[in-house]
């Protein structure tokens, strides 16, 4: 039977989808392949690095490395969620994925931008105690309440991502062209063969709490930490500076790649060239994994000499 626009298919005749972005690379796909490889493994070596000294060093046993861990463990996530399909499409000269798979990866994906988007609230969050209540903030930020606020990162968008991929899993699709270099989830709502109003209900509430709501976290907290810093003393200004310009860096740069990617799902882009758009639709999978470890690797001070002592614990 072809997967042509039969209404009569749906997901489940589907066995695979074909993913349109990719093009005739023929000459250069092996060096291509070399460059995602190098970006893969210099991401997975750096984060993996960065959650070893955390985990091994009890000077980092503190609500900021706690929640730098799991930033970094949702690097490892997210990237995963990407480069390995990316390296075996990239070597192919037939572009598609199978439909379990492509579901998987969606699941993946959509986890990894929710949890970073909460884990950055928690992290602001951590500053805000720690700067606006510095007394109190060993007595108010306890092991059990980091604890909880990492459950709080990863579980409630871990239920939402599940609805959404069941949702979209449970589609009647008349088509299985992504034009992708991933399997997107808006991409394979705009295949289903009727209503979609039920999937693009459910996105637009999950995004909202899954986004929306660490998002005012965020504003919320930064909100209150400008206000200490303008009031307060110079040294207070100096502490706000050091700790916050890693986490705004990153929410930034996360922030614009996920826009990027936004854009790209809602708007006719076919103006743009295609190495570009290609390039924006992976950039927050792409660079935010290897962008957070190089960020805060160079930038937190005992991470930084922690790791400048490495050489010398090896010549021992």
């Amino acid at each position: 039977m072809s997967l042509g626009n039969d209404n009569r298919l749906n997901s489940t005749q589907f066995s695979y989808f074909t993913l349109g972005a990719y093009v005739d690379t023929q000459m250069f796909k092996h060096l291509y392949f070399i460059i995602i490889l190098s970006l893969y493994m210099f991401t997975v070596g750096s984060n993996v690095l960065l959650i070893v000294v955390i985990c091994v060093n009890r000077s980092l046993h503190e609500p900021m490395y706690m929640f730098l861990c799991s930033l970094f463990v949702n690097e490892l996530y997210g990237s995963t969620g990407l480069f390995p399909l990316l390296l075996l499409q990239i070597l192919s000269d037939v572009h598609t994925v199978s439909a379990p798979l492509c579901f998987l990866q969606v699941f993946c994906i959509y986890l990894y931008a929710s949890v970073e988007f909460s884990n950055l609230a928690a992290m602001s969050y951590d500053r805000y105690m720690s700067i606006c209540y510095p007394l109190q903030y060993h007595t108010l930020m306890t092991s059990n309440k980091v604890a909880l606020l990492i459950a709080v990162t990863w579980i409630p968008p871990l239920l939402a991502v599940c609805v959404t991929t069941c949702l979209s899993a449970s589609l009647q699709l008349c088509g299985n062209v992504i034009n992708k270099v991933y399997c997107n989830n808006h991409s394979i709502i705009k295949l289903g063969c009727h209503s979609t109003t039920v999937n693009n209900l459910y996105e637009l509430t999950a995004a909202s709490v899954t986004v929306c709501v660490p998002v005012s976290v965020i504003l919320y907290t930064y909100t209150r930490i400008l206000k200490i810093c303008f009031s307060g003393s110079k040294q207070t200004r100096q502490k706000a500076i050091s700790t916050c310009t890693p986490h705004l860096a990153s929410l930034l740069n996360f922030s614009f790649g996920v826009s990027f990617e936004i854009l790209q799902s809602r708007f006719d882009m076919a103006h743009v060239p295609n190495m570009l758009r290609i390039f924006l639709s992976v950039y927050f999978l792409t660079c935010q994994p290897l962008f957070n470890p190089v960020m805060y690797g160079l930038n937190m001070s005992k991470i930084r000499t922690i790791l400048s002592s490495f050489p010398d614990r090896l010549t021992v």
